[in-house]
């Protein structure tokens, strides 16, 4: 029996193989980076190669759920586009039915489990989209989330997914991530673009970034000020290596 025929069939070794697939197609795209810090949430991403006559300003693996949150996305954007949608009407729906903001977990189960729909109905696929959440809740403090297209979530402090190289994002969090990084938001911007830019391949130019801090809607980074932070990060690493250089000459 083929077993990655059925979504709702499990193969002997306890494998869904469509989860599976709908993983490699996360693994596909390309890398999206969270980090939490003290008063503020990142999300960086990296944007494939736009074509030459295409307008740059349609494409974005960034979007707003509501005032407060957020997410960053790495897979199939079309699906993406599905998941943010349906977010954003329950996140409407919430604020008419309790007469008060979805927290940022709230909409994060929200969204797992409807990921977690798709992988046990007949005549359905799962969404093949990992996502990065951050947002504020009402006691004011910073949040960060990831889902699986298998219906899993938890919290983080800082994450990397999708892309091929995701891990190696992840492993310079795990390096440097510390209170005294995240303290600030210019050293937590620093830090999310330095993770991103550890597997970005054309540098700045293809980068995404967003910051939100508490009480204010998403900011998403222009060009220049992305290519500033690029460029200051790309001078250190520069005064870093020559510095090395000296050490081992002397």
């Amino acid at each position: 029996m083929s077993y990655d025929r059925a979504i709702t069939v499990f193969s002997p070794d306890g494998h869904l193989f469509q989860v599976e697939y709908a993983l490699e197609a996360v693994r596909k795209g390309t890398t999206a980076v969270g980090v939490r810090g003290k008063d503020c949430v990142v999300l960086a991403v990296e944007r494939r190669s736009a074509l030459k006559l295409q307008d740059t300003r349609t494409v974005h693996k960034i979007a707003s759920i509501d005032d407060h949150i957020a997410v960053a996305f790495a897979g199939l954007t079309a699906d993406a586009r599905v998941l943010v949608n349906k977010a954003r009407v329950e996140s409407q729906s919430h604020r008419l039915t309790v007469e008060d903001a979805p927290t940022v977990e709230y909409m994060t189960r929200h969204i797992a489990a409807t990921k977690q729909l798709y992988t046990q109905s007949n005549g359905r696929r799962p969404f093949g989209v990992s996502a990065l959440i951050v947002g504020f809740d009402p006691d004011g403090k910073p949040r960060l989330f990831q889902t699986e297209p298998s219906g899993n979530y938890s919290a983080w402090k800082a994450n990397a997914i999708g892309g091929p190289r995701s891990k190696t994002s992840r492993e310079y969090l795990e390096k440097n991530y510390s209170e005294e990084t995240i303290a600030t938001q210019e050293g937590t911007l620093r830090l999310a673009v330095k993770a991103l830019l550890e597997v970005a391949q054309s540098g700045s130019k293809n980068i995404e970034v967003s910051v939100m801090k508490k009480d204010t809607l998403l900011k998403t980074l222009s060009t220049e000020e992305i290519e500033e932070i690029v460029s200051q990060i790309e001078a250190e690493k520069d005064a870093e290596s020559g510095q090395a250089i000296e050490t081992s000459t002397s």
